[in-house]
């Protein structure tokens, strides 16, 4: 695999503390982060793979802890959670970065009752996106 160019020695602190990284905000829904060495073995696909998943907006992350990762919420049997392409473009179209969209889909809102990360995976992609919408 590809993912030696990735993860050299120096990274591995920081790839730790990425995945050991947790949201804890009350009421946002608490993900650990994976990066990218770590998306490689999840989603067992090649890092050039990985990474056209990210540029195609299947999923999505961030660099906030110093190293990219991705939430690891956004995962679902070891594939991108289907539903959340559709609904990082509405966000991203409404002007939203990467930072802020996966804030908006971690922190609890109001209409739904809930996060829209957990309605996306309760199968509630109409309502999500209906929200995202009223965003722009």
């Amino acid at each position: 695999m590809s993912v030696s160019s990735e993860s050299n020695p120096s990274e591995t602190p920081q790839s730790e503390v990425a995945s050991e990284d947790a949201v804890s905000a009350p009421g946002v829904t608490a993900t650990e982060w994976l990066t990218m060495p770590d998306l490689v073995d999840v989603l067992d696909e090649t890092l050039g793979r990985v990474r056209r998943l990210i540029d195609e907006h299947y999923l999505i992350g961030s660099r906030r802890s110093g190293v990219f990762a991705v939430p690891s919420v956004f995962i679902v049997d070891d594939h991108p959670l289907s539903s959340l392409r559709g609904t990082i473009i509405v966000l991203q179209d409404a002007g939203f970065t990467d930072d802020e969209v996966i804030d908006w889909l971690l922190a609890p809102d109001e209409e739904l009752g809930r996060s829209p990360i957990d309605a996306l995976l309760a199968g509630h992609k109409s309502a999500v996106r209906r929200v995202a919408r009223t965003l722009a």
